[in-house]
């Protein structure tokens, strides 16, 4: 489960974990931080999260909190998403300036990214009508049933294998206003069985009006999004795209340049590649004097003499 953080900032906000009866000085301002909320289940063994949260409610104005990051709820290999969501969604007349919400942030040292059990997050999006942006780590019993949701602008679901079940949830969802949406494929092995015609309604372009931010990411199959990618009407319309933390070598990169133009971008997000030094001034010299920003970090080798079956993604565990 490499490359995953915890969160540094949610909603635009600096991330601060809220800890009880700090006396470490003055909180911030209910609405000036995105409040992660977790429990350390092997230092607090007595503490649980439901605890903490209600002592979270009662020292932190919940009416003022605008993002919310949950983080360790317990042995989350072995109780669910759903026990922190329910928490979270029994206080909404409390929660009333609640915007963002990110469930499962968690890294390696507490859970790998496949033992986080994640459960139907779209409860959320039937709570809180006005949040804005949603985010889920872990893609086991993760459920994402079609919804609707008028405000929503940002989804993002980072996973190791992300099931095809929720890739239909999400692009049969109504989401008029999103604009930013981040997937995170992930591989086979995890539970990754999302192919590039699962996300053929997406590319058409006839989903999610306001789109302007795509991410395909962390996939075992990047050169084949990449050729979808490559003529997809979607991008058109796109100010960012990111393919980047997958196994992109040279076919992938080539089918991209081959396609439509992206000269329009803002940002390519290519970082964690396969791509040999000759692709990389390729694609750097066909777009940056365009003012395209291009991310070629993190250059990789496939592992031992493979070759492109050596290629793995960021976080696949």
């Amino acid at each position: 489960m490499s490359g995953v953080d915890h969160l540094h900032e949610l909603l635009g906000l600096p991330a601060v974990d809220f800890q009880t009866g700090t006396e470490d000085g003055p909180r911030p301002a209910a609405d000036a931080v995105a409040w992660r909320v977790f429990v350390e289940p092997y230092e607090d063994e007595d503490r649980t999260w439901e605890q903490e949260f209600t002592a979270f409610l009662e020292e932190v104005d919940p009416a003022g909190v605008r993002a919310l990051i949950i983080g360790q709820w317990g042995e989350s290999y072995e109780e669910d998403s759903s026990y922190p969501i329910g928490l979270v969604i029994a206080a909404a007349e409390r929660l009333t300036s609640l915007e963002a919400v990110f469930v499962g942030d968690l890294t390696m040292e507490e859970a790998e990214i496949s033992w986080i059990q994640q459960s139907d997050v779209t409860a959320l999006l039937t709570a809180f009508p006005a949040l804005l942006e949603l985010g889920v780590r872990g893609g086991s019993g993760l459920v994402f049933p079609a919804t609707e949701h008028e405000r929503l602008r940002a989804l993002t679901i980072e996973t190791g294998g992300l099931p095809v079940e929720v890739v239909r949830g999400v692009l049969d969802s109504e989401l008029p206003a999103l604009e930013r949406l981040d997937l995170w494929l992930g591989v086979s092995a995890y539970g990754g069985d999302t192919d590039v015609t699962h996300l053929a309604p997406l590319l058409s372009g006839t989903r999610f009006p306001a789109l302007h931010h795509l991410g395909l990411r962390n996939s075992e199959v990047e050169n084949e999004i990449a050729t979808a990618v490559a003529s997809a009407p979607l991008v058109a319309r796109l100010r960012t795209l990111d393919l980047s933390c997958g196994t992109l070598g040279d076919e992938g990169a080539a089918a991209l340049l081959e396609g439509q133009p992206l000269t329009h971008l803002d940002v390519l997000d290519l970082h964690h590649h396969f791509l040999t030094e000759p692709m990389e001034r390729r694609v750097a010299e066909s777009l940056e004097p365009h003012g395209v920003r291009v991310d070629l970090s993190e250059s990789c080798k496939p592992w031992g003499d493979r070759g492109a079956a050596g290629r793995y993604v960021t976080v696949s565990e």
